[in-house]
Order: C-alpha cells, then sequence, then structure tokens
C-alpha cells in the first residue's frame, strides 16, 4: 500500500512557477515509477509528466515539454514537479500517482490532490 500526500499547489499569475512535492509513504518507494496528472474541470484526467523508478527516464506531455521539471529523491521517498512559465490553461488539480512502467505508465495510487490556479 503506498500514501501519497502532495503539497505546493496554490494562485500563481501567467509566467509565475510553482513547485509541487509529493510525500510517499511507501517502504520500497523507489521501486514505483511515479507521476502528476492534472483534471481540468470539465475534461479527463491526463498524465502531466511521470518519472520510472531509476529517475534516468522521464515522460512529459507536448504541452507542459520545456516548461516543467519531474524528478524524485528515492532518499526521501519524495517526487517533484517544477512548474515554470505557467499559462491560464495549466489550472487543474493536480494528482500524484504512483505505479509501474511496463511499456508505458500504470498508476494504482493517487493521492487526494492539490489545486494549482494561473489567472491571466
Amino acid at each position: 500500500q503506498v500514501q501519497l500526500v502532495e503539497s505546493g499547489g496554490g494562485l500563481v499569475q501567467a509566467g509565475g512557477s510553482l513547485r509541487l512535492s509529493c510525500a510517499a509513504s511507501a517502504r520500497t518507494f523507489s521501486n514505483y515509477a511515479m507521476g502528476w496528472c492534472r483534471q481540468a474541470p470539465g475534461k479527463e484526467r491526463e498524465i502531466v509528466a511521470a518519472i520510472r523508478w531509476t529517475g534516468g527516464s522521464t515522460h512529459y506531455e507536448d504541452s507542459v515539454k520545456g516548461r516543467f521539471t519531474i524528478s524524485r529523491d528515492n532518499a526521501k521517498n519524495t517526487v517533484y514537479l517544477q512548474m515554470n512559465s505557467l499559462k491560464p490553461e495549466d489550472t487543474a488539480v493536480y494528482y500524484c500517482a504512483a505505479g509501474k512502467y511496463i511499456g508505458s505508465y500504470v498508476f494504482n495510487y493517487w493521492g487526494q490532490g492539490t489545486q494549482v490556479t494561473v489567472s491571466s
């Protein structure tokens, strides 16, 4: 069982930055692929960024490439999402997720979500 707790969301103006953090309770955190997903009102949840257990391989959704960076600290059981050059369309609830990579990312555990609001 994995428990995930996000922090770092908030209100920011367009062009600004936020850093999300996700603390995981898993003993074997380093074995899990981790990701950040978001869901805006009326839209489906989408994977924004993901990182394999080694941290050496990452994936980004096209709209955030070059602006968002996912990283992990296995010693601290924490995964981060640095978000720069934020746009109003980035407004959503952001969820931390844990799972595995089996050719694609499959997430089984989810945090409670943190709201990110970008004003124009």
